[in-house]
């Protein structure tokens, strides 16, 4: 399964909606993060809130990082032109 249909499984299972799963996953991983997702819209901020009440439990939060293992990373973190500017 793709990680992102993981995700979307989850958050019909939870009632919930992808990003306030994987904003939870986040939050549950590591509580000293604070993932700051930008919006421009008041729903999306309402959105984004809910996942601090959302709970997952032992076994969905190993089911995302599972499958988040799997995912094979490539390329580089900048582009290079945003690269050139970095420790200048």
């Amino acid at each position: 399964m793709v990680f992102v249909d993981l995700i979307k499984e989850m958050a019909q299972r939870k009632n919930a909606t992808p990003a306030q799963v994987a904003l939870a996953w986040i939050l549950a991983r590591k509580p000293w993060i604070v993932p700051i997702p930008g919006t421009t819209k008041v729903d999306r901020l309402v959105e984004n809130l809910g996942a601090v009440s959302l709970q997952l439990n032992t076994a969905e939060l190993q089911e995302l990082t599972d499958a988040s293992a799997k995912i094979k990373m490539s390329g580089a973190r900048y582009g290079e032109s945003n690269a050139k500017l970095i420790d200048r």
